[in-house]
């Protein structure tokens, strides 16, 4: 915290905490009511053996919800060629590249045709395996092919013969992406309805469950219906915390986590019960297991290459999630905003026995009695979102811009994760690595939000992922290494824009519309990762589209972010008028505590 934000702290009385809450402050003397940082700091301990048993628990589907990604392996393409039943093929498994397959089929840089054959001359002799003449073939004349004669057996590709259709294997990702975005509204009528730990156990059971049918699909129609049902019904544990947010709301916690997942609801389980002081850091460190789930994904499918069992393995484990509904606790803010009195009391008093603190009558009291009245009153006389919108030129130049935002960083972060199996033929490898670099991202984001501000981060991240973009396109194929850096550098520079840009947005935005132009900019922003697994289908066209989508994109976004005043140093606004007067020197905003 900066000097200036010590000072104010110092001159506020509501941010004085000594080694207990005083009775004035039970008695509401105060303007602000008690909420549960107060009883955090002041007595159950910011961060104990509790809140680090919690952190463990929800690491562990923050992994596994990035084995939805597993349609990276299980769709991946696999060389393949035209079937020569003219030379003795009759199956989907011969030879991939025998002596004699240039006689059949035509020469390319790469090597020879995926797509095409010679037309048979139909003279009446064929072939065997072993050899095949090229007075067999018309090499004048080429035609599709009407089957396919595949390098290996373990996608989807060779199963249900998929062979030249790159599209319908690339649409198992896009349907992926779109099922993230149709489960926001289930998970989160359960998560406000039921709880959080509910939510989270019945989501990762559901991934679980459909993964595993999944395995035993018999053809491309089950698989990709399976897949679009599996994040539809599964995906709750990446679903929007704005959109099932009202027990921070009721609470009027109006100061945002700051994690590259903030919207992830199972960090509600966590980081809601760490203190101000380390809940930066629990959250940066929680956001960086999903990059751990990625590699762990990488590793189970570099040992483990059939599609099938690969699927088995990564979706057994996420049954063990039931056992979360008697080790792991709901979350108190939920239960405080349901009035479910007695479970909040039984938890507090749980961290405070865990933790080998005391928890005092009166901060129970305090916080069972926390009213949502204010809070409704001011509800009430809102005015309308779309109005204030089309009446703000300031709102609404941020509502036009801010979502390009979100669309550019899902579709350069995923799209670079799809794309880094393309790299070589280690694609395991290359995943791996593209992947645990967005770990050291996480972090130096933290580190350089407020050295440099919010703008200069975000800025700076997206031109930087865009320039190493730009220049892979130019590198050799020869040059692996080189290419492979050049790679991940660009995919640690959108990882750092992934960590900020919550963050900068939320301080963009005004309290009174921030949870629903979060939730618009998130949905917008999905449209990213709906494209992004479309993106390794157009180098058929040419290797380098990928990158100048990527590298462009990230140069608009980065252009845009510019025209957007900095909020360093600034307090959170909470009406329009407060919005509307970021970045003037002569109305700057003293940052809360």
């Amino acid at each position: 915290m900066s000097n200036d934000n010590k000072e104010s702290g110092e001159n506020d009385p509501s941010n004085k905490h000594t080694e207990g809450i005083s009775d004035d402050r039970m008695a509401g003397s105060f303007e602000k009511p008690l909420d549960l940082d107060d009883v955090l700091i002041n007595e159950l301990g910011q961060f104990g053996l509790f809140q680090l048993r919690n952190v463990i628990l929800v690491s562990i589907p923050i992994m596994m919800s990035a084995f939805m990604s597993e349609f990276i392996f299980s769709s991946a393409a696999i060389p393949h060629r035209c079937r020569i039943p003219e030379c003795g093929e009759n199956g989907k498994l011969h030879q991939y590249d025998p002596e004699w397959i240039l006689n059949a089929v035509p020469e390319t840089s790469s090597g020879f045709s995926s797509c095409q054959r010679y037309v048979p001359r139909g003279l009446g002799t064929n072939g065997t395996l072993d050899y095949c003449p090229a007075d067999l073939f018309n090499n004048l004349e080429t035609v599709e092919c009407d089957g396919y004669v595949y390098a290996r057996d373990n996608t989807i590709v060779y199963d249900f013969d998929l062979g030249c259709q790159d599209w319908l294997r690339a649409l198992a990702g896009t349907l992926n992406s779109v099922g993230t975005l149709l489960v926001l509204p289930i998970t989160g009528y359960i998560s406000d309805r039921f709880g959080r730990k509910r939510a989270l156990i019945i989501s990762v059971f559901n991934l679980g469950l459909i993964g595993l049918i999944r395995a035993f699909s018999v053809n491309y129609i089950m698989y990709v219906v399976l897949q679009i049902l599996q994040t539809t019904l599964g995906a709750g544990t990446f679903s929007s915390a704005y959109i099932f947010g009202k027990s921070f709301v009721t609470l009027k916690y109006k100061k945002p986590f700051f994690f590259q997942y903030v919207k992830l609801m199972f960090f509600f389980l966590a980081a809601e019960l760490v203190g101000p002081k380390y809940r930066v850091i629990t959250s940066s460190a929680a956001a960086s297991m999903f990059s751990v789930g990625q590699v762990v994904l990488g590793s189970v499918a570099w040992l483990i290459h059939p599609w099938r069992y690969m699927i088995m393995a990564l979706h057994i484990p996420c049954f063990l999630v039931i056992s979360y509904y008697w080790i792991l606790s709901e979350s108190v803010r939920w239960l405080l905003a349901k009035k479910k009195f007695t479970e909040a009391r039984e938890v507090l008093e749980t961290v405070a026995r865990v933790n080998n603190k005391h928890i005092s009558q009166k901060s129970l009291e305090a916080l069972m009695n926390t009213s949502d009245t204010s809070v409704q009153a001011s509800d009430a006389n809102k005015p309308g979102l779309v109005r204030s919108i089309v009446r703000s030129p300031t709102l609404l130049r941020r509502v036009c811009t801010i979502p390009i935002w979100w669309i550019t960083s899902t579709f350069v972060y995923y799209g670079l994760s799809i794309n880094s199996t393309g790299l070589s033929d280690t694609i395991h490898l290359n995943y791996i690595l593209t992947c645990a670099v967005e770990i050291p991202g996480n972090f130096a984001s933290v580190f350089i939000v407020n050295i440099i501000g919010r703008k200069a981060t975000l800025s700076c991240g997206f031109f930087f992922s865009a320039l190493c973009n730009i220049v892979f396109i130019f590198i050799s194929n020869d040059l692996y290494v080189v290419r492979l850096i050049i790679f991940m550098l660009g995919k640690f520079g959108i990882s750092v824009v992934m960590t900020s840009l919550y963050l900068y947005t939320s301080e963009l935005y005004p309290t009174e519309f921030r949870h629903s132009l979060l939730a618009f900019s998130s949905m917008i922003g999905r449209i990213g990762s709906i494209t992004a697994p479309l993106t390794p289908v157009l180098m058929n066209y040419w290797h380098g589209i990928p990158s100048i989508l990527f590298g462009g994109m990230g140069i608009i976004a980065g252009l845009l972010v510019l025209t957007q005043p900095e909020t360093t140093g600034t307090k959170m606004p909470d009406t329009l008028a407060e919005a509307e007067a970021l970045g003037r020197n002569d109305s700057k905003l003293e940052q809360s505590r």
